[in-house]
Formats: C-alpha cells, structure tokens, sequence
C-alpha cells in the first residue's frame, strides 16, 4: 500500500513515552516524532548507565531520542526508573518547568522478558514458580504504571484533549478468554487492559481518553536477536532449511515491526474523535484497518487473525 506518515499531524504536541528504550516503546516514539511531536522518551537504559535495568541490552533512551529527531520530532531523553516514585515525581517536576504540560502519555514499561522465562516455565501452577520473581513481574508489569500515571496524569488534565496509552499483550477479549503463560504475565497482561478501562473513567469528565493497545506478533530487538535474524533478514527464519538458527512457526510471517503499533498510537491522538476509543482495547492490525496507515514495509500484518 502507498501510506505515508503526516509530518505535521502531531507538531506541537507534548508526549512521554515511558519504556522507549527498545521494542514497543520505541517504535511508539518513533511514529510520535513522524508526525512532528515532542517526544520525552524514558527508561533506565541509559548511555549513563544501565545498572538498574532488568536486561542486559544495549539500547539506550539516547539512542530512541535520536531517532524521534531523525524522523522530525523533537526527542529528549531522561533516564528514569518509574519504580521509584521520587524519580516519576521529578520527571513530572522537570516536564512541569520545560513544557508546562503534556498531550499524550504512553505506559509502556515492562522489564520482565527475561523473568517471565521460557517455554519449560509455561504452564506451570502458581506454587512451583519462585514466587519473587513472580512478584517481581507485576511490580514491573503493573506498578510502574500506576506510579506513572499517578504522578504524570496531573499535567495531562490540564486542558481538554489529552491520550493515555496503555501498551500490553492481548486485547481484553483475547485475554479474558485465553490463559497467558503463567499466573503472574496472566495477571500482568489482564490488568494492564484494565487499567485503561479505569483510567478513562476518571479522565472522561476531563475531555481526556484512555485505551489500551496491544502490538501482534512484534519483532522486537529481543525477538530477531531469539530468532537468530535482524529486521533486514527477518524472513530466514521462516525457512524450514534453516541451519543457522532455529525455525519460527509459520505465525511469524504475519509479525510487525515496532513502528506499527506507534503508528497506531499516532493515528488515535491525531484524531479529534479519539474519544471513541476510550476505555476501549484495541490491536495495532484493527487501528491499521480504521486508520489506512501501513508497517515500514507497506504490509498490514495482522498477529491476531
């Protein structure tokens, strides 16, 4: 499909992105500064340092700012780690003196790929699970972003129009019918859809809208580096001659890169009838269809179908 991205759909908006290090919360960003916006993009991964993160990767905030700028926006990085609720609280302090307010929030932060485990982990009951990593999953799947929104949301209310975005896996139906690998990424997951819901009730009376979205199969930085591929490469791991890495289902054919769930994200907070969307939970391929924007490659994929 022949789709382009409007440069100025989001020029003069104010986002924060929290958890643009890599995945979804970069390629959230990334869509974010396509259409002009200032993006405030935060996660404990930093050129500074990354000895509070959960990963040992080497993206940075510095690196998803860069290419908000890039793509013509305005990107700025701050290292954050939005378990403490200090250091929300100061970024909040700091968004309050440079912009005085923001339009759009995007919760994004996870942090627990690693902690959620592999296939052998899948599956298993509550009490053979090492309960502190269980908790320590929800605390980043679920407590950042209340500790976000908590101290974030204040700025976003000022004035009628603003967007929360909350990112997870699945949509509510999907997940309220489907067990998701483990109590703890079942309950992660669930809640995050949640949130969004409870959200846009108390923004309603506002003029702001919450919703809650959910990327398809996504190939991530993490998941081409699983697949053994890189986003130039992507479909040698479909090939069932393969002998330089493992196979992926057949599933991964239909996987999206990163900035098509931003794109996404960008599509709601441009349109002045977002409000729809409130408390709504949505897939980056149904916001595709709605909306007529296309994946970096011109494709729809749709993970979900």
């Amino acid at each position: 499909m022949d789709w382009t991205p409007d440069p100025d759909a989001l020029r003069g908006r104010v986002a924060v992105v929290a958890g643009a290090t890599r995945g979804a919360g970069r390629g959230i960003a990334a869509a974010l500064g396509e259409a002009g916006a200032t993006v405030i993009c935060t996660g404990r991964s930093s050129v500074s340092g990354n000895e509070r993160s959960d990963y040992d990767r080497p993206e940075t905030i510095e690196e998803t700012a860069e290419l908000v700028t890039r793509l013509g926006g305005s990107g700025v990085a701050v290292q954050v780690d939005h378990l403490d609720i200090d250091a929300v609280a100061r970024l909040a302090e700091r968004i309050r003196d440079d912009q005085g307010a923001i339009d759009i929030l995007v919760n994004d932060i996870w942090g627990a790929e690693v902690l959620k485990g592999g296939p052998p982990l899948w599956n298993r009951p509550i009490w053979e699970h090492d309960i502190t990593v269980g908790l320590r999953i929800l605390r980043l799947g679920i407590d950042t972003h209340l500790i976000t929104s908590h101290r974030l949301l204040p700025l976003l209310v000022q004035k009628p129009g603003g967007l929360v975005v909350e990112v997870t896996d699945g949509t509510t139906s999907f997940n309220d019918c489907n067990y998701r690998l483990s109590v703890f990424y079942d309950l992660a997951k669930t809640a995050v859809n949640r949130l969004a819901f409870s959200q846009g009730h108390e923004l309603k009376p506002f003029g702001a809208v919450a919703v809650a979205v959910t990327p398809g199969w996504l190939r991530s930085e993490m998941m081409l580096d699983n697949w053994g591929v890189t986003e130039d490469n992507w479909h040698d791991a479909l090939d069932p001659r393969r002998t330089d890495g493992p196979v992926a289902p057949p599933g991964f054919a239909e996987s999206e890169t990163p900035r098509y769930v931003g794109r996404g994200v960008a599509a709601i907070a441009a349109d002045p009838d977002r409000s729809r969307f409130n408390q709504q939970s949505v897939t980056s391929a149904e916001l595709a269809r709605e909306y007529g924007f296309t994946d970096l490659d011109g494709r729809q994929p749709d993970g979900w179908a």
